[in-house]
């Protein structure tokens, strides 16, 4: 077997040092990000599998998202809790994509209720 110059040598470390570095920033949606900062500590994979989950569809999704993001005194925006609720949907949830995916379309009385969907949603 023939071994590498030091020109292919430098040229395969740089390749591999600049996929290292630029690849994961450019792969992250924002929802990814958010959710990979400040909810992976204490939702794993499992979290979105259990039996027993409360996003059922993607109204619920968003409203999850909006509760904990409360609980957790985040402070996101409506553009940010769609963002991971998207995020988490094409990663886990694979839910039908309503009109109001842009948007939170529904305010939800109290965070520790699960919502209701409203008549065209």
């Amino acid at each position: 077997m023939k071994k590498p110059t030091l020109n292919q040598w430098v040229a395969s470390a740089f390749a591999a040092v600049c996929l290292a570095t630029v690849t994961p920033l450019q792969a992250q949606s924002k929802g990814e990000l958010l959710y990979s900062t400040h909810c992976i500590a204490c939702h794993g994979d499992q979290m979105h599998w259990r039996d027993k989950r409360l996003a059922n569809d993607w109204i619920s999704l968003k409203g999850q998202v909006q509760r904990w993001q409360g609980v957790a005194m985040l402070r996101w925006s409506d553009e940010d809790i769609v963002s991971v609720a998207q995020y988490l949907n094409e990663r886990y949830y694979r839910f039908p994509k309503t009109a109001d995916q842009v948007s939170l379309a529904q305010p939800f009385a109290s965070p520790w209720l699960k919502p209701t969907p409203t008549a065209g949603q």
